[in-house]
């Protein structure tokens, strides 16, 4: 079943056993997974606290007050453009530098609380 959007956009449900099957684990595991960090993520944004969310693989998914922002791991980067990413490409588009984030930056300096939310 999927939901139209303005724009012929469409949105899917998510495929847990799929999720499960790369995964290497149970259906019930991602699905339980899944309703925490979600249930997390809304308790913190209710209260208004600011939260990362760590898309292990990806980069961070921020969330500060209103403002939500992606922050993309430079090797995600290179792996979908096929190409070096630092090197001279943040010179060229400064916006870029705003985009990336280094594994090796402490997730906890990105936002102002600290709270930070880890995806499986």
């Amino acid at each position: 079943l999927s939901c139209g959007f303005p724009g012929n956009k469409e949105l899917e449900p998510l495929k847990y056993a799929k999720v499960a099957t790369d995964a290497s684990v149970s259906r019930r595991k991602v699905e339980g997974c899944i309703l925490g960090i979600t249930s997390l993520l809304s308790h913190c944004l209710g209260k208004g606290e600011n939260a990362a969310l760590v898309l292990r693989d990806v980069g961070v998914l921020l969330f500060e007050g209103r403002r939500v922002h992606m922050k993309f791991y430079p090797d995600f980067l290179e792996k979908i453009t096929g190409k070096r990413i630092l090197e001279g490409a943040a010179l060229k588009v400064p916006q870029l530098l705003d985009m990336v984030v280094s594994r090796a930056v402490p997730i906890a300096s990105l936002t102002f609380t600290g709270r930070v939310i880890i995806f499986p």
